[in-house]
């Protein structure tokens, strides 16, 4: 499967340059590397030992004969055993009695791990990467690989890496129709139509591309499912995108639809209690694993946004997560139940939500259960502190759920690098067991114990052959993987990489492409939503501003309910004069959220309703300074266009004008963020602009006549 893969893109990208960068092929592009590096690789490089017993060891040497023959001219000999200067040996001391002889420390590796080493073999240098199972030392060889692309030195390797965490998922809201609901970049890439009888060779490369940064579990269809998705016929589909990711290391799970029982079961109810309920799972269980062979388990998004679920029938969120543990325990399964909840007959603080419910039940959910929680409270977006349920259930494992596709930071034509959000969450502070009781021990499971873990994405990944809409928007992908693997990397590096591997190894291309992308999240927050304002977007589609939007059929979905500007002031007053959301967290958290003079500028207006002549740190009062940050973001957008226009004849031209024009709309778009939320609060604040600030170049009426009715990925 994999050999054919090689063979069809080998095919594609001799029909000439056209198709050679147009972004398909990721950050896995294989391209010559500089002649000065390439006799130092060649000559630890002679002959390649890579035994290929099963589908996962073909495809490590696949990926290896085709990344070293593209990275150094041409692939190194095959060997069966290493007897040249520089040979490089992969496998496990099983498959390889040349490693065994080694004695190489594989302990603590586990069964993703992998060591990469420089030894000698017989009295000759050797480059050697060890692991306990063919998976590790796939993983290894994508490092490998990884170092040669970045152009780093292959001598004096002692390189110990395994995973941070045990799940590492890509979640998918395709639906079976092949609509991606918060998707930008085309249909979903499962044509389910199609399955299981013709496997696209773009799934090969899906797996591909998911194993070299780490990911090893991929959710198939959408939290908002069909219960079709669990019939016979869809699980022969599924489980034939299972037999393609397998060699790849790569468990396929699905979203269940909480209701399946009545829809496809023929019940007349869901409760989790109901035995008959709880035996309808068990067998649902049962014909899926003998359909799709080590199957991961489900993804459950229920009572929010009107999802069926347990409440329905007065039942916890425990209970429903508990019945499926059930079922899926005997199969070694795993429940992975969202957090996002949230109902219109909750009068309270949408931000409360999810941990009123949740943590009276810290200590009632099954062992293979994971709560699934959002990086922040509300939804995904351009800024939130942490969620306070992070650190709150030192008794649950948490999973942590960033979004990777940009449902609020401009959909994919905005360049925003996430990799600063990922880590900024991660690396806050939760005080649960005191200082140092970071968000990311809470994910991994150093804090309270923990050994199920996990993170989620929500994918970006569409039918466009670029994969993600835009060039950059693959450097979200990647690093979700990367922090998924290890979620305690700084982002600056992850962009490096990414870049020598996506573009160029030149420093006249790196500097200034690394310098971009880490400003470029903080620049939407500016141009949308700075100072701590949130969920500005227009209603349902969330594309452009719409701090005006009010009315419909529920408060939280309304941009007046977050801002909540009048005459005196600005902002949501979660302190303890308000809703008291900042009670949620721990006392020293608390304390400096909730208090106006401590609370980080960057979270006031989330924490707080302000005067608008409050005075910032910059002596500015709260008006002018929210002004100049919209400027702001609009400013470092022009300066991005700038330092890429100084890249033409560095990037090749395909890339480039790509890239170019989504700038050019980025500009555009951020401008009419600036101009249209400034003509808005300005009716509230009725103050003038700071010196130097341009005026809205149209009346607040045009800007709120604007509709778009076929904004892509809204959900159906």
């Amino acid at each position: 499967m994999a050999r054919t893969a090689v063979a069809w893109l080998g095919l594609l990208l001799a029909a000439g340059p056209a198709l050679s960068e147009d972004g398909y092929e990721l950050w896995l592009r294989y391209v010559p590397v500089a002649a000065d590096h390439a006799a130092g690789y060649q000559a630890r490089a002679t002959e390649l030992v890579v035994p290929a017993a099963t589908p996962t060891a073909q495809a490590t040497r696949d990926e290896l004969q085709r990344g070293l023959g593209g990275l150094l001219g041409k692939p190194p000999p095959l060997a069966a055993r290493a007897g040249r200067e520089g040979a490089i040996l992969v496998g496990t001391p099983a498959s390889l009695p040349q490693l065994a002889a080694l004695g190489l420390d594989l302990s603590g590796l586990g069964e993703e791990g992998y060591l990469l080493r420089s030894v000698r073999i017989d009295g000759r240098p050797a480059t050697v990467v060890a692991a306990n199972t063919d998976t590790g030392a796939l993983y290894g060889a994508f490092h490998l690989l990884r170092l040669v692309q970045t152009a780093q030195p292959l001598d004096g390797l002692d390189i110990r890496e395994a995973p941070r965490l045990k799940l590492r998922l890509l979640n998918h809201w395709d639906n079976l129709d092949r609509y991606v609901e918060r998707g930008y970049a085309g249909e979903s890439i499962w044509d389910w139509h199609k399955l299981p009888g013709w496997k696209d060779p773009r799934y090969t490369d899906y797996a591909r591309a998911n194993a070299s940064i780490g990911i090893n579990g991929t959710v198939l269809n959408n939290v908002n499912t069909s219960a079709q998705a669990l019939t016979p016929p869809y699980l022969r589909k599924a489980a034939a995108l299972a037999e393609v990711f397998r060699p790849y290391g790569i468990k396929v799970y699905l979203s269940a639809r909480f209701s399946a029982p009545i829809e496809i079961g023929g019940l007349e109810t869901a409760d989790p209690l109901d035995p008959a309920v709880r035996q309808w799972w068990k067998d649902k269980a049962a014909e899926i694993y003998r359909i799709i062979p080590g199957f991961g388990g489900f993804l459950v998004k229920a009572n929010s946004e009107g999802q069926p679920g347990p409440q329905d029938y007065g039942r916890s969120h425990a209970d429903g997560a508990n019945m499926l543990a059930e079922a899926l325990a005997p199969h070694g399964g795993i429940v992975m139940w969202r957090a996002f909840v949230y109902s219109h007959e909750e009068p309270d603080d949408r931000h409360k939500q999810a941990y009123n419910e949740f943590v009276p039940h810290d200590d009632s959910f099954a062992p293979n259960v994971l709560v699934q929680v959002k990086n922040g409270a509300i939804d995904f977006q351009p800024r939130e502190p942490f969620h306070p349920l992070f650190g709150a259930m030192p008794k649950t494992p948490l999973m942590m759920e960033f979004q990777i596709t940009k449902e609020y930071l401009g959909f994919a034509t905005h360049l925003a690098y996430l990799a600063p959000l990922y880590e900024e969450t991660l690396r806050a502070d939760t005080y649960a067991q005191g200082p140092g009781s970071t968000v990311a021990r809470v994910i991994d499971g150093s804090l309270d114990g923990h050994v199920l873990t996990g993170m989620a994405g929500v994918a970006n990944i569409g039918s466009d052959r670029n994969w993600s809409g835009s060039h950059f928007d693959q450097a979200n992908w990647f690093a979700f993987g990367r922090l998924a693997w290890n979620p305690y990397l700084e982002s600056a590096a992850i962009a490096g990489d990414w870049v020598r591997m996506t573009f160029s190894n030149d420093p006249a291309v790196v500097e200034p492409v690394v310098a971009m992308m880490m400003g470029s999240r903080e620049a939407v927050v500016d141009y949308m939503t700075p100072l701590g304002l949130h969920h500005l977007m227009g209603r349902g589609h969330h594309y452009g501003p719409g701090p005006w939007v009010s009315g419909g059929p529920r408060a939280d979905w309304t941009s007046v309910y977050y801002h909540r500007a009048d005459a005196q002031g600005i902002g949501f007053d979660r302190s303890a004069s308000g809703s008291n959301a900042v009670a949620q967290y721990a006392p020293p958290v608390a304390g400096r959220f909730g208090n106006v003079d401590t609370v980080p500028e960057e979270f006031l207006l989330w924490f707080h309703h302000v005067p608008w002549d409050h005075r910032m740190a910059s002596g500015r009062t709260l008006w002018d300074e929210l002004v100049l940050r919209y400027g702001r973001g609009v400013d470092y957008v022009r300066g991005m266009r700038r330092t890429w226009h100084g890249l033409s004849g560095k990037i090749d031209a395909e890339r480039h004008a790509q890239v170019a024009a989504f700038l050019a709309i980025q500009e555009d778009e951020a401008q009419w963020w600036r101009d249209a939320s400034i003509a808005y609060f300005q009716t509230f604040s009725k103050r003038p602009l700071p010196a130097g600030a341009e005026p809205p170049p149209h009346p607040l009426s045009y800007y709120q006549s604007l509709e778009f009715p076929y904004a892509p990925g809204d959900g159906k």
